[in-house]
């Protein structure tokens, strides 16, 4: 809707859930981050979002202006529209779709769920917007994906939104050299492997082959970090990384290659062939001198880089490229 509708704030929900990306954001006469302004600004408003207090402190702002987009349900239990004040006109109607876990930021469910209540758009009978507008509002509404796009903006809130993510935390956006995130996905055995790459901005993933060596999560996942391996190999300038992975058994396979005075076995290893291949990357690294550390981070939580490698490890299944 922000894209749609060029809006500046965001009314509704609680200072966790408002998308970090709205410069201004409230609830009633409540400022919850941002100026007050003179002018009006462009403004989405989730009106499930608000209490009775609230609804009614925003009345008289949105009785006298035209300036907002107004996301609600129906509220009579037959599913009929009918408009939350007269100066209000429905532009956008969908039934069930996809939206987030009630509550999902407690249980760190940060996939999209389906649901069967009805959602509509509905605007100032004193503004105006065109067709386009209107057929890009319906769109975003019957949108189908499950899952939903991370932002990855560069504007003020959004940095400091990141800054307080796990990956934020751990001082991630700070780290001199390169920076890897990577995940694997398995959906009726097809493997995609995805990566990420934060100070280069960009993405990459493979279709994994060989299905007959082994299908499972956990080698999508290996093979996820391997191609961000891969990847590191090509830089010209051979910088420290961090590879970012949410898969503990990543995380334990390749614990027992390192240290000294251990004498691991790839004997009944079903995923063998590719955890060879991380070794000899990992030892053309130590060799060369530019040191690699892995980090185990939470799937799911939000957290952008993370989220990015998902969508990536999916555009993998899909992809031509296979290894």
């Amino acid at each position: 809707m922000k894209r749609v509708f060029h809006a500046t704030k965001y009314e509704g929900d609680t200072a966790i859930t408002i998308p970090p990306f709205f410069k201004d954001a409230g609830r009633g006469t409540e400022r919850i981050w941002g100026e007050e302004t003179v002018i009006p600004q462009l403004t989405v408003i989730n009106w499930p979002g608000l209490n009775d207090k609230e609804s009614v402190e925003l009345i008289p702002t949105l009785s006298t202006t035209d300036n907002w987009i107004l996301l609600t349900h129906p509220k009579e239990t037959s599913n009929k529209s009918q408009p939350h004040l007269e100066e209000s006109q429905r532009t956008a109607r969908a039934d069930g779709k996809n939206s987030r876990h009630k509550g999902w930021w407690r249980e760190g469910k940060d996939e999209l769920a389906t649901h069967s209540m009805t959602t509509e758009v509905w605007v100032s009978t004193r503004g105006r917007i065109s067709e386009a507008i209107r057929m890009a509002i319906q769109e975003a509404l019957e949108e189908e994906n499950t899952k939903y796009t991370p932002s990855f903006g560069t504007e003020d809130l959004q940095e400091i939104y990141r800054l307080g993510t796990e990956a934020g935390l751990l001082g991630i956006y700070n780290f001199p050299g390169a920076v890897y995130a990577t995940d694997g996905s398995n959906d009726k055995g097809v493997m995609g492997a995805g990566l990420f790459q934060l100070d280069e901005h960009r993405g990459g993933c493979c279709q994994l082959g060989r299905g007959e060596e082994g299908n499972s999560s956990n080698r999508a996942e290996l093979g996820a970090a391997c191609l961000a391996l891969e990847d590191s190999k090509k830089q010209q300038n051979r910088k420290p990384i961090i590879l970012l992975s949410d898969s503990a058994y990543f995380l334990s396979s390749s614990q027992k290659w390192t240290g000294e005075g251990k004498s691991p076995s790839m004997h009944g290893n079903p995923d063998a062939d590719v955890m060879r291949d991380i070794v000899q990357l990992l030892r053309e690294r130590i060799d060369q001198g530019p040191f690699t550390i892995f980090i185990k981070i939470k799937a799911h939580w939000g957290d952008p880089l993370n989220e990015l490698a998902d969508r990536w490890a999916d555009e993998g299944r899909q992809s031509e490229n296979i290894r």
